[in-house]
């Protein structure tokens, strides 16, 4: 009988070797089990929840993992290459393009198919682990270099048209924040827009698988992953909506800046084929770290993820052993923190 490997499910041809412990740390994990996951979706027939425009408005909805992925999960052909560059967005970018979390290629051809921003996210988070569960959410937290995948998606998914469809609003200075702030409103407006207009081009962008507990506490609900999708379109609208507009603002937020971000990287491709993300990131900073874009806690994302398998996610905890494979939980290296060990040792304070 042939031994059965450490493995993930569907993920047969990848650029990590699951059979090494190398490829079970954190951040390998974090972004490997996702795609598994939804090969496994792919392989019960089931889709998953998208969250995207739809009719000139935000709204969830259901998309194929075919579609995501731009092949079938299972085809022979299959190539996954995580923290990988999806090439076909280097003629937009100054410089060396970011990698993203996954890259899905043709595997003949070395063609990219869809690159994916993705983040494993908990279900329910600080913010609403003490509300009933039909008001959970999770906590999203959005890194730069997703900004400027953003702004590729958006522009590979219009073309030409973005020139007509963009807005130029002309500011002083975009590094000064008072000057941004007299624009904001037209800014933010900008970016709404644009995900309204996408809505027919509009294509998978970031994936964000949910795992649910009981409550904060370390137990998996009996129904406890699912996958969520983002359209490019779905998650700029995500942005504008959150952004402060109010010109009389005393201050650009995190959100607010990212709307700035995304704007500025857009125009630069209307006038110039392409921007300079680590100009623009470091350049219109206004004061605030920018080692991320912005997070945005559960009690903030629920009302864009509300539906049905946010209460009931599809897929079980019998099910995990299905898509680790091989024993490759005990490859796993999970951080050991001292509050989670007190939490978890009750006998401690008997």
């Amino acid at each position: 009988m042939n031994k059965i490997h450490p493995g993930l499910f569907g993920l047969k041809k990848s650029n990590r070797d699951f059979s090494q412990k190398e490829a079970w740390g954190k951040n390998q994990f974090n972004s490997a089990f996702p795609a598994a996951l939804c090969c496994y979706l792919a392989s019960k027939n089931i889709q998953a929840n998208y969250l995207a425009v739809s009719n000139g408005e935000f709204k969830p909805d259901f998309i194929s993992i075919k579609e995501v992925f731009g092949i079938k999960a299972d085809d022979k052909d299959a190539y996954f290459a995580f923290e990988a560059q999806h090439t076909p967005y280097q003629k937009f970018v100054v410089g060396a393009l970011p990698r993203t979390d996954l890259v899905v290629q043709r595997e003949s051809t070395g063609e990219c198919l869809s690159g994916l921003e993705v983040k494993l996210t908990a279900l329910p988070d600080n913010t609403t682990c003490d509300l009933n569960e039909v008001a959970y959410g999770c906590e999203i937290v959005v890194r730069p270099d997703t900004i400027v995948y953003l702004a590729c998606s958006i522009a590979a998914g219009f073309s030409a048209e973005l020139g007509d469809l963009l807005p130029t609003i002309k500011i002083k200075d975009w590094s000064e924040e008072k000057h941004v702030l007299e624009k904001i409103n037209a800014v933010v407006m900008a970016i709404e827009s644009l995900s309204v207009a996408l809505e027919q081009k509009q294509s998978a962008f970031l994936l964000q698988p949910i795992w649910k507990t009981l409550g904060k506490s370390p137990k998996l609900a009996e129904n406890c992953l699912d996958v969520f999708v983002w359209s490019n379109a779905g998650f700029a609208h995500f942005i504008s909506s959150m952004a402060n507009r109010n010109p009389s603002a005393t201050s650009v937020t995190r959100q607010t800046r990212t709307a700035v971000w995304l704007y500025k990287m857009l125009s630069d491709i209307k006038d110039h084929k392409k921007f300079s993300h680590k100009k623009i990131i470091d350049n219109l900073s206004y004061n605030t770290k920018n080692d991320k874009a912005f997070a945005s806690a559960g009690n903030v994302t629920h009302k864009y993820m509300a539906c049905p398998r946010l209460i009931q996610p599809a897929i079980t905890k019998t099910e995990i052993k299905a898509i680790i494979l091989g024993g490759g939980q005990q490859l796993l290296s999970p951080e050991r923190r001292f509050d989670a060990i007190l939490f978890n040792s009750p006998g401690l304070f008997s």
